[in-house]
């Protein structure tokens, strides 16, 4: 169960977050790491701090983007501050844990943590189901990469092992469509909003990204999905294309 979640470090600066990010993850029994662009590879610190998880730093795997991270997983969680501008589905902590957990038997699910300045960029965010903040002292909110990333493996643990006595986890799960799925249909509903002339290419505006955040709120599982793509479908072949 565990080895299908990811932990997903994006565009990691510091080598030595990388290796206590494994130490951390191999603590809580966990050992899928995946790295985003990170601006160097693990080198001799990350191995000093992995401590005894060089398991788990040299069976990382390295892409080059995040959609590639997370293209084959069914549910994926990404590390944000609250947002006052633009609301996304937020969970705390505990509550992350156990979705993770929850749907993991299904398919692949994926954790995943940005750089240690900035956090995760908006088209980076948009691409996650849900958020999930660490509620932290206010005054002193900030957190180490390793450090959030032990308190939210340690979440999942707690999770993990609630299933052993069937306590506080859900048997029964909707099957959800993989994130390369819904990236298929948000370039399909895009293509057809600007075929209809509800987005005009010149002035975009925000409408992708607020339909973005409507369909995570609502998450379609798999089949409704296919319902939505076959709408698109039908309307496509009523709207006279556009010529770019």
């Amino acid at each position: 169960m565990l080895e299908n979640i990811k932990i997903v470090l994006v565009n990691t600066s510091h080598t030595g977050n990388i290796g206590s990010t494994a130490r951390a993850m191999k603590t809580m029994g966990l050992s899928h790491l995946v790295l985003v662009d990170p601006v160097s590879p693990p080198d001799g610190k990350s191995s000093a701090l992995a401590a005894g998880a060089g398991d788990v730093l040299a069976n990382a795997t390295t892409v080059a983007t995040l959609q590639e991270a997370v293209s084959d997983c069914g549910l994926v969680v990404g590390t944000s501050a609250r947002s006052r501008t633009h609301s996304w589905p937020m969970l705390e902590p505990r509550e992350c844990g156990v979705k993770l957990i929850n749907e993991v038997n299904n398919y692949p699910v994926a954790l995943v943590f940005g750089r240690e300045n900035n956090g995760l960029t908006n088209e980076e965010l948009q691409q996650c189901h849900f958020h999930v903040c660490i509620p932290a002292n206010p005054d002193y909110s900030s957190l180490n990469l390793a450090a959030a990333v032990q308190t939210l493996c340690y979440e999942i643990r707690m999770a993990h092992l609630q299933t052993t006595t069937g306590a506080g986890v859900d048997a029964e799960v909707s099957e959800y469509p993989l994130n390369e799925d819904l990236e298929r249909f948000y370039v399909h509903l895009e293509d057809t909003l600007t075929q209809t002339g509800f987005i005009v290419p010149n002035h975009p505006g925000m409408v992708m990204t607020k339909l973005r955040r409507l369909f995570n709120r609502a998450r379609p599982e798999a089949q409704e999905l296919n319902i939505l793509r076959g709408i698109l479908s039908s309307i496509d072949k009523k709207v006279p294309k556009v010529d770019d």
